[in-house]
């Protein structure tokens, strides 16, 4: 995937222009104006057209850097059985390390949610090999948690005083996992 954060960093340091990688775009298919437009979206983090892989290899190109300089991998766990709350101490542990530390850091971590983001974790870890990227220079850019609503089949009560019930709510969350190399 397009990481919007290197896309910029890489227009800025080589003092190009989105007019100027557009010229690139034009030939994919895209006209010159839906190019500008893509680019403009991608730099904000906006994936509105989702970013092709021949649409990564012409901004490759255009920047004159490796492909894996422009794309971050991720990964997700949808509806976790465990709250938001209790997952979000996890991650934030993690961000902004190699992933060598977050995973040394997850695997002694004494929290319920540490196994579930760790599995998170070598998932993006995987998808980063499959694509050829340098495993040794990964690091942890994004992880963050979602809310998901309540757990499905968790619709109980529990008695109270006085003939009252409450509802048992247990939450569910989605955990989101994204690495990317380092530049240097």
């Amino acid at each position: 995937m397009l990481s919007p954060e290197k896309l910029t960093r890489l227009c800025k340091k080589q003092n190009v222009s989105g007019s100027q990688l557009a010229e690139h775009l034009v030939r994919s298919g895209l006209s010159r104006k839906k190019a500008i437009v893509a680019i403009k979206n991608w730099e904000k983090g906006r994936f509105n057209p989702k970013p092709r892989k021949e649409d990564i290899r012409n901004l490759a190109t255009a920047l004159n850097v490796n492909v894996n300089d422009l794309t971050a991998w991720h990964s997700s766990y949808c509806y976790a059985p465990i709250s938001p709350s209790k997952a979000r101490l996890v991650t934030e542990l993690i961000v902004e390390r190699r992933i060598q530390d977050a995973m040394d850091v997850l695997k002694f971590t004494r929290k319920r949610a540490a196994p579930m983001v760790n599995k998170v974790l070598k998932c993006a870890v995987a998808d980063a090999d499959e694509q050829e990227a340098d495993v040794d220079n990964l690091y942890v850019s994004q992880a963050y948690v979602e809310d998901a609503g309540l757990r499905v089949g968790t619709k109980r009560w529990i008695p109270k005083d006085r003939g009252k019930s409450y509802p048992i709510r247990k939450k569910a969350s989605h955990i989101y996992v994204t690495v990317a190399e380092i530049q240097r």
